[in-house]
C-alpha cells in the first residue's frame, strides 16, 4: 500500500521549524551577548529548552497522533527517559570516579618520583 501525497503546504512543520530556530538563535544570544549573571542564563537556557523539546515532541515527534499505535508514543517516551536516566547517572558517575583515579594517580606519581630519588640516592 502507497500513501499518496496531497500536495498541501506542511505548516504545522514550518511553524516548528521556525520556532525551533528562533529558540535555539535566542538562546545562544543569551549564553554569549546578553551579558545576564550566570543564574539568568542557565535558568533562561533551561526554560528555552524545555520549550523547544515540547515544539520537537508534538510538532515533530507526532506526539499526539494515536492513529494504531494506542499508548506508543508514551511508551516509547518513558522507556527513552529511562535510557535518558541511565546514561546521565552513568556519565556523572565515571565523571566523579575519574576525578578521584585523577587525585590517586598524582600521589603514585609522587610515589614513584620519590623512589627514584631514593635510587639515585642509593646509587650515589
Amino acid at each position: 500500500m502507497e500513501k499518496k501525497h496531497s500536495g498541501k503546504i506542511p505548516v504545522k512543520h514550518i511553524i516548528g521549524f521556525a520556532l525551533s530556530l528562533i529558540l535555539t538563535i535566542a538562546a545562544a544570544w543569551v549564553a554569549l551577548g546578553s551579558g545576564l549573571p550566570v543564574g539568568w542564563i542557565i535558568a533562561g537556557t533551561l526554560v528555552m529548552a524545555v520549550i523547544q523539546a515540547a515544539i520537537q515532541l508534538f510538532l515533530f515527534m507526532h506526539l499526539t497522533e494515536t492513529e494504531g499505535v494506542g499508548h506508543g508514543p508514551w511508551n516509547m517516551m518513558f522507556h527513552g527517559a529511562i535510557m535518558v536516566g541511565i546514561v546521565v547517572a552513568g556519565s556523572l558517575f565515571t565523571m566523579v570516579w575519574a576525578f578521584d583515579m585523577g587525585d590517586m594517580n598524582m600521589d603514585m606519581d609522587k610515589q614513584h618520583q620519590n623512589m627514584q630519588q631514593e635510587q639515585m640516592e642509593h646509587d650515589m
